[in-house]
């Protein structure tokens, strides 16, 4: 058993685990730091998932995730694959120490996973989010591309790319956000980008597939209401959820917004450039 600590949007973290663990956590090793005062530590472990009462699922995704509590009210994330569990993350209450249980062998999927709940959990009141979004750099700003599943985030992020002078990737689907600067992370989406850099938030875009390229400015609950959207996991504890609320709103009413409804092309990337850095 070993420690390592890494640092992601300014918050140190530490893990303990085998060489096994480690060996398949290389997209961790840009964040990985010397040290410091962690703010969660969570630790591989070998055992049986605990009794449990099941809250709800997130069901979205393959293995899907139960969520619920046990009897001495310890949240619990049990990963599972057509009813067969491959293991679980149990939380302290105070969300500084947690244990990944893996009842099928080493699996980066899920210890991953485990990781981001982790980090979401231990960060939602100190004004930290994780999105899923799309992120681009272009002259010292960075632009979050939100929409649901299949929209063409990743799409419209290679478009700035492409035809953007100076755009680079920072993220292509876990982005961290904390005071208004957006950060990349150890997670990505299908394009791995593992970069740790950070940016202050120039705008924020949301999409929506359309036959025509159309741009306009969101404020107020909209803005509200796309942000909450597009931020990683349900939480169900009150105190964390009343976290991810204040620093959503902080966000809806500092950070410039914009839908864009488009087309997959050179015109829309060019459409949302001019218009968001006007």
């Amino acid at each position: 058993m070993m420690t390592r600590h890494y640092k992601v949007a300014g918050h140190t973290f530490a893990v303990s685990g085998s060489n096994e663990l480690f060996e398949q956590m290389e997209n961790y090793e840009p964040f990985r730091c010397e040290g410091g005062e962690p703010l969660f530590t969570l630790t591989e472990c070998s055992g049986v998932v605990p009794e449990y009462t099941e809250e709800f699922r997130q069901e979205d995704m393959e293995p899907y995730i139960v969520c619920g509590r046990t009897s001495s009210g310890n949240d619990v994330f049990e990963f599972k694959e057509r009813k067969k569990s491959f293991g679980c993350l149990i939380c302290s209450k105070d969300y500084c120490e947690g244990r990944f249980i893996m009842t099928d062998g080493i699996s980066k999927l899920m210890f991953n996973s485990a990781l981001m709940i982790m980090f979401t959990l231990a960060t939602a009141g100190k004004g930290t989010l994780l999105f899923h979004a799309a992120v681009v750099s272009q002259e010292g700003k960075g632009y979050l591309f939100l929409g649901t599943s299949g929209t063409g985030k990743s799409t419209h992020a290679q478009l700035w790319l492409e035809h953007i002078e100076g755009t680079e990737l920072v993220n292509d689907d876990n982005p961290v956000v904390r005071d208004g600067v957006v950060y990349g992370s150890p997670w990505s989406g299908k394009t791995p980008c593992y970069r740790n850099v950070s940016y202050p938030i120039g705008g924020i875009v949301m999409l929506s597939q359309a036959p025509y390229n159309k741009i306009r400015r969101l404020s107020g609950i909209e803005a509200y209401v796309d942000l909450a959207e597009s931020v990683g996991g349900k939480i169900w504890d009150s105190r964390i959820a009343e976290g991810q609320h204040q620093t959503e709103n902080t966000l809806a009413s500092t950070i410039p917004m914009w839908h864009l409804e488009c087309l997959p092309d050179e015109a829309a990337a060019r459409l949302c450039h001019d218009t968001i850095k006007r």
